[in-house]
């Protein structure tokens, strides 16, 4: 990977003499080892999920963790007396992470091997380096963002979600509605920036051209008037999704283009892709222009293809396609057409954004 390194997004942590001092069998008082505390909630910071797979009694060791005062930072915490690699494969199938992105630590040795048998790809480290954890590269995403401070907080309300979405009997779109979504969509400002990057560079199924724009590029195009740069973000009844989307818009005299848009794949199901370009064209019919769309095909993002086909965007040949000058194509890339008409609001997400102006003039 040309030399990258590849963060962990999920420690899985041992208890019995590696998160806390003692055997809680044995010993019946434990207590965490100096500067773990610490450890534990850096880690929480940098959005790196955190869970348990030890050899315990379950509602001892569990109980136990509330009264130290941190169980509230481990999520899917798997604690009973099955080999170890079951339960670090099971909270990584639940999360949905690779597994290079998963690291177990355990005092044990054994633990540590029977865990890389059947889970080569798995990070294992000793106890010993507990303490360390934060200063490792792999440990040290490259930027802290409002969404990665709250990513347990997150991923905790959308078990909650799926849990009431599995019980919910009724049909899709009035579960939705119970779910009373809200769309905010909004100018990014620097806050922002670091999310709408990390957005490009890692929605790959539901970017509509796979392209990765810098923190510097998004910078540049926030000062040009002609640009928005706009940021989507996504609540429910359980908490926040956080930043699901991102549009990238020129806006011209005739036609507004549509560079880039991407959404995250964890609201695809809410209809997110296609509320924002429901919006998007319902703005550009009130300001009584074109939209062209940049299109590019890659191994994964057939479904944006499908949202911009639903949404009425085609290849239909148009003199307002001339107006775009500014914007070199990428290799491979479609510019699809759509002469927008006014859109009803959504049945089932509130959106809340402000209209967007009209085109500036260049120098």
């Amino acid at each position: 990977m040309d030399g990258q390194v590849t963060i962990v997004k999920c420690v899985v942590w041992d208890l019995d003499n590696t998160l806390w001092k003692g055997t809680l069998l044995e010993d019946g008082e434990v207590r965490l080892f100096d500067g773990l505390r610490e450890v534990i909630e850096e880690l929480d910071r940098r959005g790196i999920l955190q869970s348990i797979a030890s050899k315990n009694d379950h509602d001892h060791a569990w109980a136990k963790l509330e009264a130290l005062g941190v169980a509230e930072y481990f999520l899917l915490p798997r604690i009973g007396w099955g080999p170890k690699s079951d339960s670090v494969r099971e909270i990584a199938e639940r999360l949905n992470f690779a597994h290079t992105t998963i690291a177990f630590i355990d005092d044990q040795p054994a633990e540590r091997a029977e865990v890389t048998y059947h889970l080569p790809d798995v990070r294992t480290y000793d106890a010993g380096q507990a303490s360390a954890l934060p200063d490792l590269p792999e440990f040290s995403p490259p930027a802290s963002t409002v969404d990665s401070r709250r990513r347990r907080e997150m991923y905790r309300a959308g078990f909650e979600r799926d849990a009431a979405r599995t019980e919910y009997a009724g049909p899709d779109e009035d579960f939705l509605r119970s779910l009373q979504l809200v769309m905010t969509i909004g100018k990014a400002g620097e806050e922002e920036l670091t999310r709408v990057e990390e957005l490009t560079l890692r929605t790959s199924q539901m970017n509509a051209t796979g392209v990765h724009y810098s923190g510097a590029a998004l910078r540049a195009l926030l000062a040009d008037p002609a640009h928005e740069v706009l940021v989507v973000t996504m609540s429910d009844r359980f908490g926040t999704h956080g930043a699901v989307g991102i549009v990238l818009l020129e806006k011209l005299a005739e036609v507004w283009h549509l560079k880039l848009l991407a959404t995250s794949c964890r609201v695809v199901s809410w209809g997110a892709g296609a509320t924002i370009l429901n919006w998007l064209c319902d703005q550009a019919a009130r300001g009584g222009v074109h939209v062209v769309a940049d299109f590019r095909r890659t191994d994964r993002n057939r479904m944006m293809e499908i949202a911009y086909r639903f949404a009425g965007f085609s290849e239909q040949d148009c003199g307002c396609r001339s107006a775009i000058t500014h914007a070199p194509e990428i290799e491979g890339t479609e510019r699809l057409h759509l002469e927008p008409a006014r859109q009803p609001a959504s049945s089932t997400v509130t959106v809340i954004a402000e209209d967007i102006e009209g085109p500036a003039a260049r120098t």
